[in-house]
């Protein structure tokens, strides 16, 4: 039942702190991306780090992509494949960069 939710992206009072995190990252539609800031703010704290130690133990990728997060200037971070495969992930999506390194977040994803 949980798994159900979480891949549906959708929240539960019961759930975790990880699986909330994995819950909202699969609502990140193809071609967009949020920062591990957006995700905190979300949840009511201003843990980002946890967030991103929950993204590195997601069990539900590609489902749940966390290669739509990226830091807080849209740089790529954190990517258990590496940034390289980050990079061609969201290229492939459509995600437009500003440089080399960085996504352009002018037109990143916003929960409701």
């Amino acid at each position: 039942m949980v798994e159900e939710q979480i891949k549906s992206g959708k929240l539960a009072a019961s759930m975790n702190f990880n699986q909330k995190v994995w819950a909202l990252t699969a609502r990140i539609p193809q071609g967009k991306v949020v920062t591990y800031g957006d995700i905190a703010k979300k949840l009511g704290t201003k843990a980002y780090r946890a967030v991103g130690n929950a993204l590195n133990r997601n069990p539900y990728a590609p489902l749940v992509p966390c290669h739509r997060v990226v830091g807080s200037n849209g740089s790529l971070t954190g990517f258990a494949h590496g940034t390289d495969t980050k990079k061609r992930m969201l290229e492939k999506e459509g995600v437009r960069f500003v440089t080399d390194s960085k996504v352009d977040l002018s037109n990143r994803f916003r929960f409701n």
